[in-house]
């Protein structure tokens, strides 16, 4: 599959912004799975300089800074990427929750690889409850890989995806208490399930091409950013799954960044030097290309 992606981000300020330093998190990846050509950043107000990097987890970064007064910010990120069809058949490894957890505590190397999945983040702690929580999917006995499918299946079918019910700052006690949130919530509650019984998992930001209901045409910046999961199964690797939508990520999601919560991977963070309140408005595109 190839889609041409765009997103764009508008902010407004009450009042004049005199400073502003931002980092972006936004360059879909390169690797076995996809390839993006044609990345493009355009910013207004216009910057001096746009400076690239790859972070710590391999993502590719891009930082840039205003200096100038503006009350309004426009990025403007859009790319091309060819989301490339597995040709070869998955093994699974029927190695067991209990055997996985003992292989991540005496396999030395391993440990240390996988290590800071395992372990709380800034968005991603947990209790008894959320550990109750996973205990209710992840059984000793079961294979990994389906005891990770029973997770995700869990999430999708007792939570309710409801736009606006949270926030990035909500806790996952209330995520887990109120039975509902959006993506985000979804894989931070899977992830913190998952590390809560040793299993290492890690945070995946991108986007997934959303289907209008049957016989509507798309509308124009009616996607949204997409965030599922990445659970590391011994002589598998890293295998994904999508909490939200209970399903194994194919060649509808694109990735963008991975790390070990939406912390390490917020598409837009920066600082302003301003007074008053601002709004902000976002609009993707994932648009098939024949």
């Amino acid at each position: 599959m190839k889609y041409k992606l765009k997103h764009q981000t508008l902010y407004t300020y009450v009042n004049e912004v005199h400073n502003y330093q931002s980092i972006l998190c936004l360059q879909p990846q390169n690797s076995a799975k996809q390839i993006c050509k044609n990345f493009n950043i355009e910013i207004e107000p216009k910057p001096s300089k746009i400076y690239s990097r790859t972070d710590y987890f391999g993502n590719i970064q891009h930082y840039f800074s205003l200096h100038q007064s503006h009350k309004s910010l426009k990025v403007t990120v859009s790319s091309e990427v060819e989301v490339l069809k597995n040709a070869t058949q998955l093994t699974l490894n029927p190695i067991t929750c209990e055997e996985a957890r003992l292989k991540f505590t005496i396999d030395r190397t391993l440990k240390i690889e996988v290590l800071q999945y395992q372990l709380p983040s800034q968005f991603i702690t947990w209790d008894e409850e959320i550990t109750a929580f996973a205990e209710s999917c992840l059984l000793p006995k079961m294979p990994l890989f389906d005891a990770v499918l029973n997770l995700i299946k869990k999430i999708y079918t007792e939570f309710q995806f409801k736009s606006g019910s949270t926030n990035v700052n909500t806790p996952l006690k209330t995520v887990l208490k109120e039975r509902r949130g959006v993506c985000q919530d979804f894989s931070h509650l899977a992830i913190a399930s998952l590390r809560s019984v040793g299993i290492p998992a890690r945070y995946v930001s991108g986007y997934i091409e959303t289907l209008p209901p049957v016989g509507r045409p798309k509308l124009e910046g009616s996607d949204a950013s997409h965030a599922w999961i990445s659970v590391y199964i011994p002589e598998m690797g890293w295998c994904e799954f999508d909490p939200t939508n209970n399903m194994i990520p194919q060649q509808r999601h694109i990735v963008t960044a991975y790390g070990r919560d939406f912390a390490d991977v917020s598409p837009m963070k920066g600082i302003i030097f301003s007074t008053g309140d601002h709004k902000v408005k976002v609009e993707v595109d994932v648009i098939p290309l024949v």
